[in-house]
């Protein structure tokens, strides 16, 4: 029976390849964003943008490897980046002019950017084992 923390099997294997198909999108959008689109004011949402494509990278790195600190930590600082880039967003649309991976929430994802960091929580939390308590 496969240790439940393996992400080579199983939910593990779909959390995975979620998370490195957000990798190649966000990363491939913000090359993009960041080569044809920068101007000098707008430069912050564009940074934004790659540094989603970075937080994303090493989430899948860190889950496919089952390093769990690093897991941990990736998928909170992509929380935290999902529920800011999400309200800031909605409260001044001139913030991102380009949609980003995070803006609105993720809305033009379907809203995967918001429910992947919880789900992928969630499953950090439940695959723990005793001696990473």
């Amino acid at each position: 029976m496969p240790d439940r923390s393996d992400t080579s099997h199983g939910f593990g294997r779909v959390l995975v390849a979620v998370y490195a198909v957000f990798a190649l999108a966000a990363s491939a959008r913000s090359i993009f964003q960041l080569v044809s689109k920068v101007e000098s004011d707008t430069v912050v949402p564009y940074a934004l943008s790659a540094f989603a494509g970075i937080v994303y990278v090493v989430a899948t790195y860190a889950l496919a490897r089952n390093h769990t600190r690093l897991a941990l930590v990736t998928i909170t600082i992509e929380l935290v980046g999902v529920l800011l880039v999400g309200a800031l967003s909605l409260v001044d649309q001139g913030l991102f002019p380009d949609q980003t991976v995070w803006s609105d929430f993720g809305q033009g994802y379907g809203f995967i950017p918001l429910v992947l960091p919880f789900v992928g929580l969630w499953w950090l939390r439940r695959s723990r084992s005793p001696q990473d308590v």
